[in-house]
């Protein structure tokens, strides 16, 4: 299974979100063609609700601890509450990978 369908998979029956995208930003940074090392996850859960920020990315790494220690090397997080999800406009950018430089 490729990583991203990994991602997607442990996510849903974790959370049983209302509102999921999975995007593979590797084509956007400094890795092989074809890589699945860069990811952004949004997700809409009514687990989130009521919690911090920091707690509900602290969930998302949990479920996908095994992902972060073998295949991913950066994930960007956007975690939403149904209620935060309705006043959301735009999901944020991931910015550009520095490719371990830090140029």
């Amino acid at each position: 299974m490729k990583v991203e369908q990994q991602i997607t998979q442990k996510l849903i029956d974790a959370f049983a979100p209302t509102a999921l995208y999975v995007e593979n930003e590797s084509g956007m940074h400094n890795v092989a063609p074809g890589s699945e090392s860069h990811f952004k996850v949004t997700i809409v859960s009514k687990d989130f609700e009521g919690k911090r920020l920091l707690a509900c990315h602290r969930m998302v790494n949990d479920v996908l601890k095994t992902e972060l220690e073998h295949d991913i090397h950066a994930l960007a997080i956007h975690t939403y509450s149904e209620s935060k999800w309705e006043n959301v406009e735009q999901i944020p950018s991931s910015p550009n990978c520095m490719g371990g430089t830090g140029k």
